[in-house]
């Protein structure tokens, strides 16, 4: 389960790709949610990482 989880923002920035494609944004007014979806997903791995290394004992 773990070794899924690189898809989280793969699938995210699809997402919000096919948003922006849906409602006729240009991709360089949707660069903040890509900036967003980067930090989100940096966060979550450092939250993740943070929990592997408390819990290792």
């Amino acid at each position: 389960m773990v070794r899924l989880f690189f898809l989280l923002p793969l699938l995210m920035s699809l997402g919000w790709y096919l948003f922006l494609r849906q409602h006729q944004i240009p991709i360089k007014q949707g660069l903040r949610g890509f900036g967003y979806i980067l930090a989100f997903n940096l966060i979550l791995a450092l939250v993740l990482w943070a929990l592997v290394v408390l819990t290792r004992n």
